[in-house]
């Protein structure tokens, strides 16, 4: 297969690499494509503009994984609605027929439930822009391939940690984690794991749903998180408070679907994730 990485940041490239390393042509498209590996073959692009390369005329399957340049309405809606369509602009206008083009959304299209399970068949209700303009993302890419023969499949990421991404350890260190007064759930997942559920939902041979769920398989509150990594690193407990607004929402995500494909985590709880980082283990591609 050809694999076409449409956004090649760090998320992107593993999943590049975990395609290389099963045998398959990458190819990346990012503004620096100099920063990949050899594995991957970089091209120049800037998806938030219409004026993007050829796409490779085998491409079997499309990832478009990109980011905003910053947390504002404006960079979402030129990231992920400008990506998604004309990475879509791009393949009509070279003939180009994929058998899928996977997005990479977030969980954040649910908002808040109170705690409460959430998964693919509960209806989004964003509680900001993000996911707001993520729904629309996903609705452009489902109605634009209607009825092309290429299946567009969304995979909602939970909060995405690992090498690099040491938000929550870095607070424990400094001092300035404060446990919830309240219960509060979160969901995450290992970006080695995100990388091979890309990899895995792109090239598996059984159809895939329109929509993924992917985080691990604790959705723990963030105190009892906090807690382990404070016992991990040999600090005290961080104290309690208050802890502002909840980050991405108080809500459990399920994850069934993703691994009744088959998928395996490496990392299927924050335990052992972040030992794994604590210990060093991997690095934050750049």
């Amino acid at each position: 297969m050809t694999i076409l990485l449409a956004g090649c940041g760090d998320l992107g490239t593993e999943a590049g690499l975990r395609f290389a390393a099963l045998g398959h042509h990458v190819v990346g498209w990012r503004r620096s494509p100099a920063k990949l590996p050899p594995a991957i073959k970089g091209v120049a692009a800037d998806l938030s503009t219409p004026k993007l390369p050829p796409v490779p005329a085998d491409t079997s399957a499309v990832v478009i994984a990109v980011a905003a340049d910053s947390p504002s309405e404006d960079d979402y809606r030129g990231a992920y609605l400008g990506g998604v369509t004309h990475v879509l602009d791009a393949l009509e206008r070279d003939g180009a027929k994929p058998q899928r083009v996977l997005f990479v959304s977030s969980t954040a299209v649910y908002g808040d439930a109170g705690g409460g399970w959430v998964d693919e068949s509960t209806a989004p209700a964003p509680a900001g822009f993000s996911g707001r303009v993520l729904v629309e993302a996903e609705e452009l890419l489902r109605s634009r391939l209607a009825g092309t023969g290429t299946t567009a499949v969304s995979l909602r990421l939970g909060g995405i940690y690992g090498p690099g991404r040491t938000r929550l350890i870095d607070q424990v260190r400094s001092g300035s984690a404060v446990v919830p007064e309240d219960v509060r759930y979160t969901n995450r997942i290992h970006r080695d794991d995100a990388a091979a559920a890309i990899v895995h939902l792109a090239t598996m041979a059984a159809e895939p749903s329109p929509v993924y769920v992917g985080v691990d398989n604790d959705p723990a509150d963030l105190g009892t998180v906090l807690r382990f990594l404070a016992a991990e690193v040999g600090l005290n407990e961080p104290p309690v408070g208050d802890a502002g607004p909840a980050r991405g929402g108080n809500k459990r995500c399920r994850n069934d679907l993703l691994r009744s494909t088959g998928l395996s985590l490496t990392f299927p709880s924050f335990r052992e994730g972040y030992r794994d980082i604590i210990a060093g283990n991997g690095v934050r591609h750049p």
